[in-house]
């Protein structure tokens, strides 16, 4: 029985065993491991897409990452981390997200700059460089919602713009990969941009 005189428990524990406290995050308690494990776990459009596997917020992460096309090494590993927040608290849908309302906004907004301060970038990004990575987030939300979530190319245009081409690279970005793998390769993805600011 819970003693009601005691607030209630706001912390999660992760398999590495940190506790991360989600009103206070401290960066202390963030490890790369957890959330590659979190977001490979996590499905994009509650789970409503077409494959073998969902489609996780680990591989959306890296689809938007390549689809920026920024080239600073912070800034790339930023795209890479603009969903991070989502291993601990999923991946609500934008419609979800609105009737919420700022509150939630700020909430998710709080556990981002602790991410952020965790792997050394700055708590707010450069404006072009948020202008970029969300471009590339609606470009990719494009893709999933014509190539996996059923929309329409008119849906998809109506709520994400329009999408150029993307060739061969469809397949390989937006073909679902199981947990494990889109685990181990947004880690590969983030060891291979952290080394670079090395």
């Amino acid at each position: 029985m819970t003693d009601p005189t005691k607030p209630p428990r706001a912390w999660q524990r992760m398999l590495s065993g940190r506790r991360l406290n989600l009103l206070d995050p401290s960066p202390l308690d963030i490890e790369i491991e957890d959330i590659a494990h979190g977001l490979a776990r996590v499905a994009r459009w509650n789970g409503q897409t077409k494959g073998a596997h969902p489609f996780s917020v680990a591989q959306h992460s890296i689809a938007v990452e390549h689809l920026a096309a920024l080239t600073d090494q912070p800034w790339r590993l930023a795209a890479l981390l603009h969903d991070a927040p989502e291993y601990v608290i999923g991946d609500l849908i934008s419609p979800f997200k609105s009737a919420l309302g700022l509150d939630y906004r700020a909430f998710e907004n709080r556990l981002l700059a602790a991410v952020h301060r965790r792997f050394g970038l700055s708590e707010s990004l450069p404006a072009p460089i948020t202008k970029a990575i969300k471009a590339a987030d609606r470009l990719s939300a494009h893709h999933e919602a014509r190539l996996l979530a059923g929309f329409t190319e008119a849906e998809a245009v109506e709520f994400f713009g329009p999408a150029g081409e993307l060739g061969g690279l469809a397949d390989e970005l937006f073909t679902p990969w199981a947990p494990d793998e889109a685990e181990q390769r947004y880690l590969a993805c983030f060891r291979q941009l952290a080394a670079g600011r090395k």
